[in-house]
């Protein structure tokens, strides 16, 4: 019984170091919002093009990561997405230097690719490399890394980028990026040659990827003859935008509340917090005393909740609420990456690829939730926008995910 252990418990640790390099660049786009916002002067919709710009490239690269990762193996495409990464963080300092609000956008886009890569290998490998039942608590553990690594960044970058003082230029203001970036640069091309070259990493064949007594299921011949995924991408699309617009808006939110940018740059670690939570609770509950589904369905519920609470109260209440939907989101990606790939079998690659793929939703709806703040002038009342998007995450926990046919 020991040796199973063994042999996913070292390699879950370096998988849970990458997780923690996801969540440094990710958590970090609130505070380049507000940021963007006030040394470029942008509205809200033009500023939530930071969130676009470093999500989209999950649509535009998710698919052609599946064929890379069939060439290279998930150990390698890890690797490589880590140098893509290295590249995008690299394009900040002559973005800063020639203060280009696009080409700090061509650097996050960058940023994505890599990231699309390297989560197409990663999330299904932290799937497969243990029992299906526990998948949920190991990709917790893999949360914890990622959301620890978050709230660093925030109180980083927030100290350093939004803290108050002597009024600079947008030049001065934008110089703020390069140290960090160049830095943050150099820790990925070490991590991409430590991945590279590490022993501790096993590769994962076809084989283990198709479990076991799914042999009817994997005689399919086209990835889309699995409903359970297909609604699972529409979830993950609805989930990722929710997190998303509660994450990455609150600290532009709490700004016009009225609440000081050093004061609400803070405001994007409770969201985090509150996920760490959950996470915890993920670990020891899933899947010993709650199944999945169980927490896929409270997770959606008490989204509906949040949301409700978050647009009918006021002040630091209703930012408060806002970071209580971390809570609720914590747990869906992990429920629901296990629940969508379930049966797949060979078409696992593909399936996580268009997983990947649904992670376009966190550069869609927060455009739409910025159109509708500047539209009714009310950050907001445009939070309603995430109650249809929960709504369809709960008909996945309930329905959606035990169709086996169309």
């Amino acid at each position: 019984m020991s040796k199973p252990k063994q042999s996913y418990v070292g390699p879950l640790i370096i998988i849970g170091l990458l997780f923690f390099v996801f969540g440094f660049v990710t958590w970090v786009n609130g505070t380049l919002i507000t940021f963007f916002k006030k040394a470029f002067s942008l509205d809200n919709t033009s500023s939530y093009l930071v969130t676009f710009a470093f999500f989209i490239s999950y649509t535009v690269m998710a698919i052609p990561s599946s064929e890379v990762l069939k060439r290279t193996g998930f150990k390698r495409g890890m690797s490589l997405g880590l140098g893509i990464m290295a590249v995008g963080t690299l394009i900040f300092i002559p973005a800063a230097r020639i203060a280009s609000y696009p080409l700090f956008l061509g650097g996050l886009f960058t940023i994505g690719i890599g990231l699309t890569l390297l989560q197409t290998a990663s999330n299904p490998y932290a799937t497969i490399l243990g029992p299906r039942e526990s998948a949920a608590q190991r990709i917790s553990f893999l949360g914890i890394a990622n959301k620890l690594a978050g709230i660093f960044s925030q109180r980083l970058f927030g100290g350093l980028l939004l803290a108050s003082g002597a009024a600079a230029t947008p030049q001065d203001e934008l110089q703020k990026v390069e140290t960090p970036y160049l830095i943050l640069t150099a820790v990925l091309v070490v991590l991409a040659g430590v991945i590279w070259f590490s022993k501790g990493l096993p590769e994962v064949s076809e084989e283990q990827e198709e479990a076991p007594g799914n042999a009817v299921k994997v005689n399919r011949t086209s990835v889309f003859s699995f409903p359970n995924l297909v609604l699972g991408v529409i979830a993950l699309f609805c989930y990722v935008g929710v997190e998303v617009i509660s994450g990455d808006t609150i600290i532009n939110y709490g700004v016009s509340m009225g609440f000081s940018e050093s004061e609400a740059s803070t405001f994007g670690t409770y969201t985090l917090w509150s996920m760490l939570a959950a996470y915890g609770l993920g670990i020891v509950l899933i899947p010993k005393y709650v199944s999945q589904v169980t927490c896929l369905r409270a997770s959606a519920i008490l989204g509906i909740v949040g949301t409700v609470l978050a647009v009918t109260t006021g002040g630091f209440t209703s930012v408060l609420c806002i970071a209580f939907l971390g809570f609720a989101n914590a747990l869906v990606w992990p429920a629901m990456w296990p629940l969508a790939l379930d049966g797949l079998g060979k078409f696992t690659k593909t399936g996580s690829a268009l997983l990947i793929m649904g992670i376009s939703g966190g550069a869609i709806l927060p455009l739409i939730y910025g159109n509708i703040a500047d539209s009714i002038q009310s950050t907001q009342q445009a939070y309603w926008v995430m109650m249809p998007l929960y709504l369809f995450i709960l008909y996945y926990a309930f329905i959606g995910y035990k169709k086996r046919s169309w």
